[in-house]
């Protein structure tokens, strides 16, 4: 059988690329809304760039940037007051489509048996503002991972569907980011309906925008536009060029795969166990993780019972719990699944590597764990498989 299409942008006929000002990006805001879509965007919350509603641009991060490494994330202001002047933050879209907690039934006791709650409305089409490089191949990969088999999720298809990505090619790379080494990024090559290099220097603030879909086509000739000159053109070539070449990190692919398949015993993973607090955060930020575990709930009165299906992850020792114990009792079993997985397995499963390049795990690990520098060190101590010393 071959696998469902994941619903999303079609490719769309050449279009010259077009600028808008700040007042035409606040114009597509506006036709997104009057079309009926929910749009999520990059805001502040808390002392980092969060992604949620957004009606205005005065809600996007105006003027700030984030500065990371590993176990390390900052907010700093920038010189300037460019709206997506920052890399990415410790959420991903995956909190919209692949939600934390998922409602999957309810019912109420009656006095000749059960009834179920009726099924909630279809939501709104999510419209999503300034999605990199790198989350859009997440959100490929989670459309493998839920759409491209003989079963779909239901609830990841319904919140997919028609769903309107506006891309951003990235003008900012953080310390942890290693898109480029991964092939995914900086630059938005598809899976988008339009997508915005945003332009600031001391002569003009400008957004260019060039479509990636019919749809994207169709709403960008109702905004105010106007021709994109040459100069512009370049400018945004030079934006990503200077991207790519400013990555804090990078990861050696060449036969990765193959050298942690060889290498389950390296003496490596006990010494990042001994470091690993197994506290989840990686998979939590991860834009591709995507572990679930179902709980049934019911009240005290025994009246309502409940399914919920919640993120799980393989960092928790009840995870792999099978009748007399945990298959993966240990912190070094549990991050050597997770890491080998994310990059070898999860090739053999879906067709590509479960990484992004989005370096989410490597900021928001506790004790700064670095998945590039436990790849480096595989490859570089005796151990077996390509490219490691026998």
């Amino acid at each position: 059988m071959q696998p469902t299409a994941p619903p999303g942008p079609q490719t769309a006929p050449p279009v010259s690329p077009a600028l808008l000002d700040r007042a035409g990006l606040q114009a597509l805001l506006d036709a997104l809304a009057a079309r009926g879509f929910d749009v999520v965007g990059p805001t502040l919350s808390d002392g980092a760039i969060v992604y949620d509603r957004i009606a205005r641009i005065e809600a996007l991060p105006v003027g700030w940037t984030d500065r990371q490494d590993a176990g390390r994330y900052r907010l700093q202001r920038r010189a300037d007051a460019a709206l997506f002047g920052y890399a990415v933050g410790p959420q991903s879209w995956k909190r919209f489509l692949h939600p934390p907690e998922e409602l999957l039934w309810r019912a109420r006791r009656q006095a000749d048996g059960f009834t179920t709650a009726p099924a909630p409305p279809p939501p709104a089409p999510f419209a999503f503002i300034g999605v990199r490089a790198c989350e859009l191949h997440a959100i490929a990969i989670q459309d493998r991972v839920f759409l491209g088999g003989a079963h779909q999720d239901p609830g990841y298809a319904a919140r997919r569907q028609g769903a309107f990505l506006v891309a951003l090619n990235c003008g900012t790379a953080a310390g942890t980011c290693f898109c480029a080494s991964m092939g995914t990024g900086p630059r938005a090559e598809t899976g988008f309906d339009l997508v915005l290099t945003e332009l600031i220097d001391a002569n003009r603030h400008d957004f260019l925008v060039v479509p990636g879909s019919d749809a994207g086509a169709a709403l960008l000739a109702a905004l105010p536009t106007r021709p994109a000159e040459p100069e512009a053109v370049a400018a945004a070539e030079a934006v990503v060029a200077h991207t790519a070449a400013s990555m804090g990190r990078q990861l050696d692919t060449v036969g990765l795969k193959e050298l942690l398949q060889a290498n389950p015993e390296h003496p490596r993973w006990d010494e990042v166990a001994a470091r690993c607090l197994a506290c989840a955060n990686c998979t939590m930020v991860c834009p591709t993780c995507f572990c679930t575990s179902v709980a049934d709930h019911t009240d005290l009165a025994g009246i309502e019972a409940e399914r919920v299906k919640r993120w799980d992850s393989c960092f928790t020792a009840d995870f792999s719990y099978i009748h007399g114990g945990s298959v993966r009792a240990s912190g070094k079993s549990r991050y050597r699944q997770w890491m080998t997985h994310k990059l070898a397995h999860w090739i053999d499963q879906f067709g590509t590597s479960g990484c992004v390049g989005c370096g989410r795990c490597i900021a928001w690990c506790p004790v700064g764990i670095d998945i590039t520098a436990e790849a480096a060190a595989i490859r570089a101590t005796p151990g077996k498989g390509p490219h490691g010393n026998a």
